[in-house]
């Protein structure tokens, strides 16, 4: 088996629905796997039956994975200190994913339109505070 690199997300207690979210706008294949799927035997800790214990969204340009946090500690989503770089294969494919996270309660950080650089790129918050770079390589 070839290597690979997925971006994985640590959710507070909503890991299914971001990904049923991400899902809706970028398609590809979702498979999401509770703690009430497995045996529990072993785990140093007790989880809730149905948090996510690991969920993953194959897309044709890679992977995102993510689990339910089973702590109590808040961890901050909102921040600049990362994206997901989504270079699409058209303009209008990534004016398509850019509206639809914007539709489904985004904001926009960055305008969609020609960057100074000679690409199409533009920033968008999910309504989960995900930042993500959409681009189009020499628009």
């Amino acid at each position: 088996m070839p290597s690979t690199l997925a971006t994985y997300f640590a959710f507070p207690g909503n890991t299914a629905e971001v990904l049923e979210h991400w899902h809706s706008v970028l398609g590809g294949e979702l498979e999401i796997v509770r703690y009430s799927d497995m045996p529990l035997e072993g785990l140093p800790f007790e989880p809730d039956p149905n948090a996510v214990a690991h969920a993953t969204l194959k897309l044709p340009a890679g992977e995102i994975a993510g689990s339910d946090v089973v702590d109590d500690k808040e961890y901050p989503l909102r921040d600049t200190a990362y994206s997901l770089l989504y270079t699409a294969e058209t303009p209008d494919e990534a004016r398509e994913l850019f509206q639809g996270l914007l539709d489904g309660g985004g904001t926009v950080g960055m305008p969609l339109e020609i960057a100074p650089w000679g690409d199409l790129y533009g920033q968008v918050f999910d309504r989960f505070g995900v930042m993500w770079a959409f681009s189009y390589e020499n628009a």
